[in-house]
């Protein structure tokens, strides 16, 4: 109690004389310092030195919330079929979702699909942070970083990494909710103080990707540990402050790997608006508290697709995260008989298909549903076939 009353006073005290703290900040000297720094130890990445607005959006956007190593490889393959945003714009957005596959965040891969097919029709990129900031899926942070790097210009980026960087330089005792403004205000003064805007924005990536981590800074290596509060304080562990998270809930999911006698599985496409929108799934949902999973798994395909089919053995059980819950995926075989039961219908899909094992590679499917098809490829015919 005596520390939160204690935060609460820094708070208010730092309101106060939030003016006076950003005076006393020397903008250039730190952005002189952070791009000396970057110049020499800048990581070699594909979109770096280049001014292609194209390869620095698709960059940009699959960096959001994603580290580069992972980002790499799918920049590389993603590239090889879409190498321009007219290509882009004229591929289905199956195809796209399928080379999206297994980066995650989708609705990133959806968007950029959208705004491919805006600029494609309009001939041209966007010249200004306001035009790259209408198309679907750029936000401000974002838009600023493609038009610093291909435009030049002196915009303001605050991405994660910039986030801390500018929370630890300015230790804000406050919420992240009430230190918004300012830090977009620091980012711009900056960046507005920098002889070269490019570097800049880059250096405040690099430094937040490489040096100033969320868990253990490492501060004795960073260019402006000199400038920096955080530092001066000892609170770098604690910054940038946060409010405390409710639980994370978890979810039991049952899903049917639904056979029929030609050795096919149905597969359903999600909707086109929600979580994992567009994909593809085997069919099932949550358990409810009285029942068992079995139970939710015929219940579950009753509401979905109409049928009732034999739910055999246990596949698989996969645990994953996403950004705000949890998930037990349990995977069962199950049996479809046309002559018992009716057809099935798309009753909370866009569309239904029945395939192979083999054709199950052609579909974009969530990364949980990735260890299922792992086992089906390993034994890709029915277990119910008759001996």
């Amino acid at each position: 109690m005596d520390a939160m009353i204690q935060q609460n006073s820094d708070a208010e005290q730092f309101t106060q004389n939030q003016a006076e703290t950003l005076d006393d900040l020397d903008a250039a000297w730190f952005a002189e310092h952070l791009t000396a720094w970057y110049y020499t130890v800048a990581r070699d990445l594909p979109w770096r030195g280049i001014h292609d607005p194209y390869r620095i959006w698709l960059s940009e956007v699959m960096l959001q919330q994603t580290q580069v190593n992972t980002v790499l490889p799918f920049y590389h393959r993603f590239l090889q079929r879409f190498p321009s945003v007219q290509v882009l714009a004229a591929a289905p957005l199956d195809e796209v979702l399928k080379h999206w596959e297994g980066l995650g965040y989708y609705s990133r891969a959806r968007n950029l699909h959208k705004a491919a097919t805006i600029i494609a029709q309009s001939g041209a990129f966007p010249d200004s942070v306001e035009g790259w900031h209408a198309l679907p899926g750029v936000g401000k942070s974002t838009a600023g970083a493609i038009a610093c790097f291909t435009l030049g210009l002196r915009a303001p980026i605050l991405d994660g990494n910039v986030k801390r960087v500018l929370s630890r330089w300015l230790d804000d005792p406050r919420p992240p909710a009430q230190t918004e403004a300012r830090l977009w205000a620091t980012s711009q003064a900056v960046v507005s103080a920098a002889k070269d805007p490019n570097a800049l924005n880059q250096a405040l990536m690099e430094l937040g990707a490489t040096v100033c981590l969320p868990k253990q800074p490492r501060c004795l290596v960073c260019p402006v540990a000199q400038s920096c509060l955080s530092r001066q304080r000892g609170t770098q562990q604690e910054c940038p402050y946060s409010v405390k998270k409710p639980a994370v809930p978890h979810y039991a999911i049952a899903a049917g790997v639904i056979w029929d006698a030609d050795h096919r599985i149905l597969i359903q496409q999600r909707p086109e608006k929600g979580l994992l929108a567009g994909l593809w799934e085997f069919p099932g949902g949550k358990q409810h508290p009285d029942e068992t999973l079995e139970q939710a798994l015929a219940r579950e395909l009753h509401e979905e697709l109409g049928i009732a089919p034999l739910i055999g053995e246990k596949i698989r059980v996969v645990k994953h995260a996403f950004t705000h819950f949890k998930i037990t995926l349990h995977a069962y075989h199950c049996l479809y008989c046309k002559y018992s039961s009716d057809e099935p219908q798309p009753h909370a899909a866009q569309q239904l298909k029945w395939v192979t094992v083999a054709e199950l590679a052609d579909y974009a499917f969530p990364k949980a549903n990735h260890a299922i098809i792992a086992d089906l490829q390993k034994q890709p015919r029915s277990p119910f076939e008759q001996t």
